[in-house]
């Protein structure tokens, strides 16, 4: 629960504010951009939300930030806004929100299929409402976990519905005497019919992403949208294994045609896959030939 008195001075007056707790998640500002901003390292609010729409928006952003670190000091009930999740993004593909501070606010996503039964990408916490909500739209029967950063409450969640975890080895450490499927090796594979497992080290060393139908990526930490350069990209300043194999994974992804990226963390794209290949090798031209210098001074 968000503290009146770690209320940063960043916040504008009024009743929406951030505590001093924000881990700088940035899902407030993807949520509710009209009422939530950067200031320093951390989250404030620069603009009290002025009608029911923008008060709906920040009220998601409150149920979904991972640290409690958003309140109003009205203390108003955010039930309607959590009832919202899963939140449908596009066709069968919704957003779950209830980040966990454990994944570091990582988001998660939950494909609802009815006959073929559905998927959960990444973990979120494992809340109440959330859970009943999922209930209602048919429960869980497998859970593709990106990385070993974003697992959150994947115990709970598999324990609740029975569902079956998918990770790769070189991720899955101490997890995988619990993981009831375990992929190895560096091709792609095939968990079933549009739906398929890329491997893509670089951020971790065992990293996948997940292309589904090939329109969705859902992409971990491996990939996201820049509004910056414009493009998709990755950061070396968040990659834990290898940079060079980072870019080479990216560079694998030429091969696939998607429409969506899905990121853990960072922001979402969406496009044609024309445009998203663009993307991609702007990314490339930006960071490839750096990494092919280091690699030819290596030999």
């Amino acid at each position: 629960m968000a503290l009146q008195k770690l209320r940063r001075p960043e916040n504008v007056d009024g009743d929406f504010y951030v505590d001093s707790s924000c881990i700088d998640c940035d899902l407030c500002r993807q949520i509710a951009p009209q009422t939530f901003a950067s200031a320093g390292e951390q989250s404030a609010v620069y603009k009290q939300p002025d009608t029911s729409a923008l008060e709906f928006q920040a009220l998601k952003a409150l149920v979904t930030c991972p640290t409690a670190s958003i309140g109003t000091v009205s203390k108003r009930s955010a039930r309607e806004a959590a009832a919202v999740y899963p939140e449908r993004i596009d066709e069968e593909v919704h957003f779950c929100g209830f980040a966990s501070e454990s994944s570091f606010g990582a988001s998660s996503y939950l494909i609802v299929r009815p006959e073929q039964g559905n998927i959960l990408v990444d973990s979120p916490r494992f809340a109440s409402s959330l859970v009943r909500r999922t209930e209602e739209l048919g429960g869980i029967r497998t859970i593709l976990l990106t990385h070993r950063d974003d697992v959150a409450d994947h115990e709970k969640w598999a324990k609740h519905f029975g569902a079956a975890r998918v990770m790769h080895a070189d991720d899955a450490g101490r997890l995988r005497p619990k993981l009831e499927q375990v992929l190895e090796g560096d091709n792609p594979i095939s968990l079933e019919e549009n739906l398929l497992a890329i491997p893509t080290p670089g951020h971790t060393r065992g990293h996948m992403v997940f292309l589904y139908r090939n329109r969705y990526l859902f992409s971990g930490d491996h990939l996201w949208w820049s509004e910056r350069y414009e493009s998709l990209y990755a950061s070396r300043s968040v990659c834990w294994y290898s940079w060079p194999e980072q870019v080479r994974s990216v560079e694998k992804l030429l091969s696939y045609n998607f429409e969506w990226v899905l990121p853990g963390h960072g922001r979402r794209a969406q496009g044609s896959a024309a445009a998203m290949r663009e993307s991609l090798i702007k990314f490339l031209n930006r960071f490839g030939n750096a990494v092919s210098a280091s690699h030819e001074s290596a030999n």
